[in-house]
């Protein structure tokens, strides 16, 4: 591989306010093989200072998470979200794209406008079109920058039933009531 186009994808990654796409690389450096060079670059700085990390398919460099308390100097403003945002949330990243009837159709409550707004200013959830069917409801789905802020590169990142379970954030009367399902079960049998 062309250690020039290896140069140029760092030299972008770096320069670059946002992460890129493979095609957006490809449209400074030209053509060659950027999956290649994005590797080389990714393990040249494996364990340093900063990383080349990937989130939703775009590259970008970031602060070593060990480190990353060094470089703030001012109090963050701490944003806590509602429970109903934290549902919403999680609703959207696990069902997308999902509309806000579906939304509250999983809850079992109305949504507030205000939680869909909290969400997309803080740029976890956009728009994602409208469905096919009477009315056209909008969609919603996760950003880029969720994936980027709770670290994942992507959605498929998510924990599962099993990970929650053992991380015990479950709900101990979900647990309960899926233990008696289980003696049912056994019962019946």
């Amino acid at each position: 591989m062309s250690h020039a186009i290896e140069r140029a994808v760092e030299a972008v990654l770096f320069a670059s306010a946002e992460p890129l796409s493979i095609d957006s690389l490809r449209a400074y450096v030209g053509d060659g093989d950027i999956r290649t060079a994005i590797a080389a670059v990714a393990e040249r700085y494996r364990g340093g200072g900063v990383e080349l990390v990937e989130r939703g398919g775009r590259w970008h460099f970031q602060t070593a998470p060990d480190l990353a308390h060094l470089l703030r100097r001012d109090r963050e403003e701490v944003r806590r979200l509602s429970r109903a945002g934290i549902e919403t949330l999680a609703i959207i990243a696990y069902h997308e794209p999902v509309s806000r009837a579906e939304i509250e159709a999983i809850r079992g409550v109305q949504v507030a406008k205000g939680t869909l707004d909290v969400l997309m200013e803080a740029g976890w959830v956009r728009p994602a079109g409208r469905r096919e069917v009477p009315g056209r409801p909008l969609t919603y789905a996760t950003t880029p920058e969720f994936l980027s802020h709770f670290g994942l590169a992507s959605r498929r990142d998510l924990p599962g039933l099993d990970d929650l379970r053992a991380a015990g954030l479950l709900d101990p009367v979900d647990l309960a009531f899926e233990q008696l399902a289980v003696e049912k079960d056994a019962d019946d049998d």
